[in-house]
């Protein structure tokens, strides 16, 4: 695929698709902007950010955070944006907030010193099929209705909802092609039209996408090469040879096929 093919495809990309939500939460203001709307706390200070954050469970599935925020109180924030709809979103942000609070608790720690985590969750359907577009879950003792409240905040939103609410507008920048909002949300508008019309931010979207693209070949590849050597077709050291790694590399991309999300 050309440069121009890729810069077509780019023109229909936006905030709620991975790769270019990945470019766009590079940047800090960018995320306290959206955090600060979905939070709904205008004095909301977000003082770091590591996009695409990968999380190592050695004993299970690993996941890779979109975008993990941390705030000037010392509060760890994961902006998950998901497109697709055929998994279970619930338990899709329960598994990343408990690889998040392992990863970020010293071990030793006393359990009142965990850190608080707030998980905002962004999908293209309403996936409590409310009507509304942003939701807060709570845990609530079912004997007296009280809520109690554990360290863990979950907050859904949805782009299919429009409810008039600021929530609900910026959602419109983020799913439509030629949405921009410069007074209610200039960071992402800004952020959004530079990776969409300017000729420097369409290069570095053309060029990650191309980049995205060739690892998702080579990892066809590779579990190919795993399915030949888990079923005795070839072996360990034939497959490394097909694709010019060593055994122990290979071995390395055979786990990582099992353990990456």
């Amino acid at each position: 695929m050309n440069h121009s093919r890729y810069a077509e495809l780019v023109k229909q990309m936006n905030p709620i698709d991975d790769t270019f939500f990945q470019k766009m939460a590079e940047s800090l203001p960018f995320c306290q902007e959206i955090l600060r709307v979905f939070l709904e706390d205008d004095s909301l200070k977000i003082t770091g950010v590591q996009p695409q954050q990968s999380l190592k469970n050695l004993q299970g599935r690993s996941v890779i955070l979109d975008a993990h925020c941390l705030s000037h109180d010392g509060k760890h924030f994961n902006v998950e944006v998901q497109k697709s709809d055929d998994d279970n979103h619930q338990k899709r942000v329960r598994y990343n907030s408990s690889c998040i609070t392992t990863n970020i608790t010293d071990p030793g720690s006393k359990f009142e010193n965990v850190p608080d985590v707030c998980i905002v969750y962004i999908s293209v359907r309403d996936i409590f099929k409310s009507g509304k577009s942003l939701y807060h879950v709570d845990r609530k003792i079912r004997e007296n209705g009280k809520t109690v409240f554990n360290g863990l905040t979950e907050i859904y939103i949805n782009a299919e909802v429009k409810d008039g609410s600021k929530a609900s507008s910026l959602m419109t920048v983020f799913t439509d092609n030629d949405a921009y909002d410069t007074i209610n949300f200039p960071e992402t508008s800004k952020r959004k039209r530079h990776f969409k019309e300017d000729a420097k931010g369409v290069a570095s979207m053309c060029k990650i996408t191309e980049e995205i693209r060739a690892e998702g070949k080579a990892e066809g590849k590779v579990e190919i090469l795993k399915s030949l050597v888990d079923d005795g077709i070839i072996t360990l050291k034939d497959a490394a040879l097909k694709i010019n790694v060593t055994t122990e590399q290979l071995q390395t991309m055979f786990s990582n096929l099992e353990s990456v999300q």
